[in-house]
């Protein structure tokens, strides 16, 4: 395939928090241009849309383009993240990415002009890619003859409406061997309560896939319970997620019945989980409540899982508490095989819509079949809910006696 005359650069962006994708996705997409379309210049923003506005990138030299499959055995992202929303005109002051009165979308797509790029390659989650379609849309209006295209990346996988986000299937492997040694734990002291809290803002997909990874690991096994190596206290004994209303004190009552029998208890929490009552506290006490550029809440500040240990802990009878999030750990690791024949998918289609002009997000589209396609901007949206119904979650639950 050559590429169409009007593409002569392409610069490459990955933004938002870190997902086992994004090295690979800039090593995928260096790869396919270098196979598919060798004369086409690439260069990098550095740390996302804040290298964009303030012009900072690195040029891809032949030497990086030998070496570009080296990025697919490492986590990170080579050419850096950050949390910009170009919308967030305040922010963006506030930071010195542009001058009181000035239009960051303008200054976007003035440096994209100045800097020849033709294609923009956006790698990233909802709000990467819904700052990527603002600027895609300020770009036909104004003119600017610049095709976008993204790629979904996150590890909560709640990206509308694409089937699979790059980067959550390894998360989910990665969060369940974080748990084997958290886990561990529970032979700490008597009457442990461990809180496996996992990242998921709105969406339990992560939470609900972790624990099933971990659950696999933990029926696989040889137990040798007449030493005390018992499954039982090694299992998942609970899984909250945003989507499932969570009966606290029927919960309580059954934890407690699990405590008595196993001496210790471990719930695989969602971040999100719980959090419109953790806030409701926090307001009603007159604190403020911590939110990052996009409007979310920090939820590294309201810690959702001490909030859930300090409900149960009493009512369970546990002598001691731990929690531990396993959320950095999970999402800086490089990509699985699972993961990385999705990215190769998505970075190949991705390089050959650029080269045809057509932008959007690519993946495979729920709303058209599980088509892998590159999906509209307009239709791209975060916040797509885990469906806690579905038979996988459903089984996991039934085989743990949670019923509420």
């Amino acid at each position: 395939m050559a590429a169409d005359k009007s593409v002569r650069r392409v610069a490459l962006l990955t933004a938002g928090g870190l997902a086992p994708c994004l090295s690979s996705a800039v090593g995928g997409l260096i790869e396919r241009y270098s196979a598919v379309a060798p004369e086409v210049e690439i260069i990098a923003y550095l740390n996302g849309y804040h290298g964009l506005l303030s012009g900072r990138y690195v040029e891809v030299t032949p030497d990086v383009r030998a070496k570009a499959g080296l990025l697919h055995k490492f986590g990170g992202s080579p050419i850096g993240n950050s949390r910009v929303k170009l919308t967030n005109t305040a922010d963006l002051v506030k930071r010195g990415l542009i001058a009181d009165g000035q239009n960051a979308l303008q200054v976007a797509a003035e440096r994209l002009v100045a800097d020849g790029v033709d294609v923009l390659h956006t790698i990233g989650g909802d709000d990467t890619n819904t700052t990527a379609a603002d600027l895609a849309a300020y770009l036909h209006e104004h003119d600017y003859d610049l095709t976008v295209v993204g790629l979904p990346k996150t590890i909560d996988n709640d990206v509308i409406p694409i089937r699979q986000s790059l980067g959550a299937w390894t998360a989910a492997e990665q969060g369940a061997l974080f748990a084997r040694n958290v886990i561990a734990e529970h032979s700490s002291n008597p009457r442990m309560l461990v809180v496996h809290e996992v990242m998921g803002r709105n969406c339990g997909w992560l939470t609900a896939a972790t624990a099933a990874e971990y659950r696999k690991w933990v029926t696989a096994q040889e137990w040798n319970p007449g030493i005390g190596l018992d499954a039982g206290g090694w299992d998942v004994h609970a899984v909250y997620v945003p989507e499932a209303t969570i009966d606290l004190d029927a919960e309580a009552e059954r934890l407690k019945a699990v405590m008595d029998e196993n001496d210790c208890v471990t719930i695989f929490l969602s971040e999100g989980a719980g959090v419109p009552s953790i806030v409701a506290e926090m307001e009603a006490r007159g604190e403020e409540v911590p939110r990052d550029p996009f409007g979310h809440v920090k939820l590294d500040t309201i810690n959702p899982g001490a909030w859930f240990a300090k409900q149960f802990a009493e009512r369970i009878g546990a002598e001691k508490t731990m929690v531990q999030k396993s959320g950095y750990f999970s999402r800086s690791a490089a990509a699985n095989e699972r993961d990385l024949e999705l990215i190769k998918q998505c970075t190949d289609y991705a390089v050959d819509a650029a080269l045809r002009g057509e932008s959007g997000v690519v993946g495979h589209d729920e709303e058209q079949g599980d088509e892998l396609r590159a999906i509209e901007f307009p239709r791209i949206a975060g916040g797509k809910e885990f469906d806690p119904s579905v038979e996988w979650f459903a089984e996991l639950l039934t085989e743990i006696g949670q019923t509420s």
